[in-house]
């Protein structure tokens, strides 16, 4: 089995109370319009929802994957998305969760995670198996942090903006 891992975690305090931070991260429009590499987010008939992601891996190229994912239970104080129980090969893991510093401050913490499984490498690319598990996953890993670190500061930005 082939598998290529990414995590991130992060947490930043963003100048807006809690609800108006909770309602614009579970909004799936921001993502597509402010986190690069995402594609495309859809939701089908059956309320999976699919996310289209497209990151550079040096020596690989261009991948693009399709992650079909789920809202976990939202509570008070998160949201998450977890991966489908029909999908065996792109899992997508994301969640979000606020605490309350004051009516208008909120410290938000981060955490997503990609992997991707396949039964041999050239499955994910013909060069796959030459360039090997370590070096994707640590490019991976860097790709997925400047996603998260990208989308984290262009949403701080509107929701402390002159224009909330």
């Amino acid at each position: 089995m082939f598998k290529v891992k990414a995590s991130f975690t992060d947490s930043i305090e963003i100048g807006c109370g809690p609800n108006e931070a909770m309602t614009y991260f579970s909004n799936l429009r921001n993502f597509v319009e402010l986190m690069p590499g995402i594609e495309s987010i859809h939701t089908d008939l059956k309320g999976i929802v699919h996310w289209t992601i497209r990151a550079e891996i040096p020596v690989v190229g261009s991948l693009k994957e399709r992650f079909s994912v789920v809202r976990e239970s939202d509570t008070d104080d998160g949201i998450g998305w977890i991966p489908s129980q029909t999908e065996s090969r792109n899992f997508l893991r994301f969640a979000a969760r606020f605490e309350r510093i004051s009516d208008e401050s909120t410290v938000v913490e981060f955490s997503q995670g990609v992997e991707l499984r396949r039964d041999k490498a050239r499955d994910l690319h013909p060069l796959a198996g030459m360039v090997g598990e370590n070096l994707i996953n640590r490019e991976m890993n860097r790709r997925v942090a400047e996603m998260i670190r990208d989308f984290i500061n262009s949403a701080k930005s509107r929701l402390e903006g002159p224009n909330k």
